[in-house]
């Protein structure tokens, strides 16, 4: 009978030891270290930009208001701003696009606004809402000279009002948008946010005209439309408008 002899056991093999991790790299770790002061260089360069804009802005709507916006030239805008003309250019492609910036802050505070409105509050409501935060927090003094410049200045009605279009209205369509789950080009938000412009240039037309509290005045507009329309979203829709 044959001998049975054990299979040799094979060797065990050395525990493998994970290799160390290398140290981070110095300028990788730097740079992370670096990034929450790049983060408030970053907002202390815009915060200056939107200060020197909004002071050349001052500037320049006295200027226009005293003069004509004809008669007043970029290098006198710089001159009384304390600036250089190619200082003026780094903010401004032409005087033309100072009157622009009213529209541009009002449009992104109100796009801020709406932002924080909950998401169960009624549309028209935030808007409402959202709007008079916007506007309370700008200088009524300016925009009585905007107002008073655009309103002398029949050139620039176009330009203000394709602005106010392309910012103002597409802030208010795209939250309606949003709201009610549809894209911000489609009918509902897009003639809502044509009317609520329709609104907001009554009501401040109707201020600049008879004075009073701007704030006020658009918010008491706001709600004849929401009273208006309704404030249920559900009755908005096309296929409602047919029953």
């Amino acid at each position: 009978m044959a001998r049975l002899t054990a299979r040799p056991r094979a060797s065990a093999r050395p525990a493998e030891t994970a290799t160390p991790a290398g140290p981070v790299p110095a300028d990788a770790a730097a740079g992370d270290r670096d990034e929450p002061s790049r983060s408030l260089a970053r907002e202390i360069r815009a915060k200056r930009s939107a200060m020197m804009s909004a002071e050349v802005e001052a500037v320049a709507l006295r200027l226009f208001h005293e003069r004509g916006i004809g008669e007043v030239t970029v290098d006198e805008i710089a001159s009384t701003a304390h600036i250089s003309p190619r200082t003026f250019y780094r903010y401004f492609g032409t005087k033309d696009d100072v009157m622009q910036v009213r529209i541009d802050r009002r449009s992104e505070a109100l796009r801020v606004a709406l932002s924080r409105r909950p998401a169960d509050e009624p549309p028209l409501q935030s808007l409402r809402l959202a709007l008079e935060e916007a506007v309370s927090a700008e200088d009524p003094d300016l925009i009585w000279r905007w107002s008073d410049i655009v309103s002398h200045t029949p050139s620039l009605m176009k330009s203000v009002l394709g602005g106010i279009q392309l910012k103002s209205n597409r802030v208010v369509a795209e939250f309606l948008g949003e709201r009610l789950g549809t894209p911000a080009d489609a009918l509902v938000p897009t003639m809502l946010a044509a009317a609520v412009a329709g609104v907001i240039q009554a009501a401040q037309t109707q201020w600049y005209l008879r004075g009073g509290d701007l704030t006020t005045r658009l918010s008491e507009g706001l709600a004849v439309l929401e009273r208006a329309i309704g404030a249920d979203p559900a009755t908005w829709s096309e296929g409602s408008a047919r029953r």
